[in-house]
């Protein structure tokens, strides 16, 4: 049996991302392998440049996620005003640099050339999730248990998915013993007794359901590059509530 952390993700509003197409930035119905790679690292308080770190703690997470409660979608319609010569802002603190082509410009607004930039965004209102993950090797640094502390006391604010999507609840849910993480996943208690059938995702050879699917799913994010590549195989299916436990 190996020893499993377990996370609740709750938040009026959050965010899976998944591909971005020119101005629509989609939501995934699970959360990626770099989306909580990510969470961890910022409870820690790595910096974001210490890419070799990320990566590493990415390959050691063996995680799946299930969903309590069915999520309602929401899509949020974003826009702003960006005048000839204006500059976008990152989080880094410095200017972006890049500027549209001047046939952008298509206004005149007091006598300068100004754009309508616009975006759409995907986000899962009132969605529960809870993850179950574990380390290998387990004794390599970060433990589970300094992650587990850290969840609870973040060196920085956590927010799920999306900088506005902040917890409405402690993260941390707990411990589990299990073989694997379905195992995990089927064992810890629901957000939500009254739904029929919960659905879950977890890593290929970590446990089958009757009738579930495998495929191939692309959530890993290279840390030195920025970019996502690479795809590992996983398992989808759900169980009722008399199927709770294993």
């Amino acid at each position: 049996m190996a020893r499993h952390l377990l996370l609740r993700l709750y938040a009026p509003l959050t965010a899976f991302g998944g591909e971005t197409i020119d101005e629509h930035g989609v939501t995934r119905e699970f959360p990626a392998l770099s989306m909580v790679t990510g969470l961890i690292a910022n409870a820690l308080g790595w910096d974001r440049g210490e890419c070799e770190r990320h990566d590493r703690l990415q390959a050691r997470l063996r995680m799946g996620a299930r969903r309590d409660l069915e999520p309602r979608h929401l899509r949020d319609y974003q826009t702003a005003r960006l005048f000839q010569d204006d500059q976008g802002w990152t989080t880094s603190g410095s200017p972006e640099g890049r500027k549209p082509s001047s046939k952008t410009y298509n206004q005149v607004v007091q006598g300068r050339k100004s754009t309508t930039q616009q975006r759409y965004r995907d986000y899962h209102a009132d969605l529960h999730t809870l993850i179950a993950l574990r380390l290998e090797p387990a004794d390599e640094a970060p433990t589970l248990d300094a992650i587990a502390a850290a969840i609870d006391r973040p060196a920085r604010p956590l927010f799920i998915g999306r900088k506005p999507c902040m917890p409405a609840a402690r993260l941390m849910a707990g411990w589990c013993e299990a073989e694997h993480v379905l195992g995990a996943l089927r064992q810890a208690p629901r957000a939500d007794r009254e739904a029929s059938r919960v659905l879950m995702q977890w890593p290929d050879g970590e446990g089958t359901l009757p009738g579930d699917r495998v495929f191939d799913l692309c959530d890993e994010r290279n840390w030195v590059s920025g970019v996502h590549g690479g795809w590992r195989p996983v398992r989808e299916g759900s169980i009722g509530v008399e199927e709770a436990q294993p």
